[in-house]
């Protein structure tokens, strides 16, 4: 089975806010975007998911019409600082977070290590099914940052070594309970 892990084209929201679950519009550029994603896509697919958030779920309708929407792919749940400019946010909530953002939650949101958790409850849940073949899941960086990090190993505070572009595609191979990665961030 081939896993496509795709993320959203680009939101239409200020440089520096935090948005993280907040449903947020895409710019003028979805369409452009779309179609040099699709380049680099396979013409058909077994199974399509997505966020829930109109921002992926858009995409992924362009895809295949009515995808699996499923809460688990969300992105990291900034909880009070969701719609803040991060210079905005109080150092003294801010600070703990930036230095253990994998162990430490947002004030009433989640810490990535919550998310990696979901994520890979997902992925399990999928990789199950080795009857299919092609598979996209449209997401955010997070949650595909989380997956590549679990299929490769890695820990949760490397991952975001990984640069996960808009519109970017990581290809997962899964065959007989084993992951390959075919690239990362096309």
């Amino acid at each position: 089975m081939n896993v496509y892990l795709i993320r959203h084209t680009t939101p239409d929201v200020p440089s520096g806010i935090c948005y993280g679950q907040s449903d947020i519009p895409l710019t003028s550029s979805f369409a452009d975007e779309c179609a040099t994603l699709r380049a680099k896509l396979p013409p058909r697919w077994d199974r399509v998911y997505c966020s829930p958030l109109s921002r992926c779920r858009r995409l992924a309708e362009r895809l295949r019409p009515q995808p699996a929407e499923d809460a688990r792919l969300r992105e990291l749940n900034f909880g009070d600082w969701e719609g803040q400019a991060w210079n905005d946010i109080d150092p003294v909530q801010l600070n703990p977070w930036m230095d253990d953002f994998v162990n430490v939650a947002c004030p009433r949101g989640e810490s990535y290590r919550t998310l990696a958790a979901r994520v890979t409850d997902f992925w399990k849940d999928i990789t199950g099914n080795d009857k299919q073949q092609n598979v996209a899941v449209v997401t955010h960086a997070g949650p595909i940052r989380a997956l590549l990090a679990h299929t490769l190993s890695l820990s949760l505070e490397y991952s975001f070594r990984l640069s996960i572009d808009y519109a970017s595609v990581s290809l997962v191979r899964w065959q007989n309970q084993y992951a390959t990665i075919q690239f990362i961030n096309k």
